[in-house]
């Protein structure tokens, strides 16, 4: 199982679709899916997404939190 559970939202790689059906779009994997893609990588690969690279505005509101 996940140690540290992976938030695609936070990831670099992540994008919505227009998709219905497949709504969860990984940029660096190149695919879509009905679930995030931190645990199709999961259940395809049994290991941790190693592409998961936060982005830079997220890495900002993490940094400015400790400020406060």
């Amino acid at each position: 199982m996940l140690q540290e559970k992976i938030n695609c939202l936070k990831c670099k790689y992540f994008y919505v679709t227009w998709d219905q059906k497949f709504p969860n779009g990984c940029k660096f994997f190149g695919f879509k899916s009905q679930y995030r893609p931190s645990l199709v990588v999961w259940q395809t690969s049994g290991q941790e997404c190693h592409a998961y690279t936060i982005k830079n505005a997220v890495e900002k509101d993490e940094q400015t939190k400790n400020y406060l």
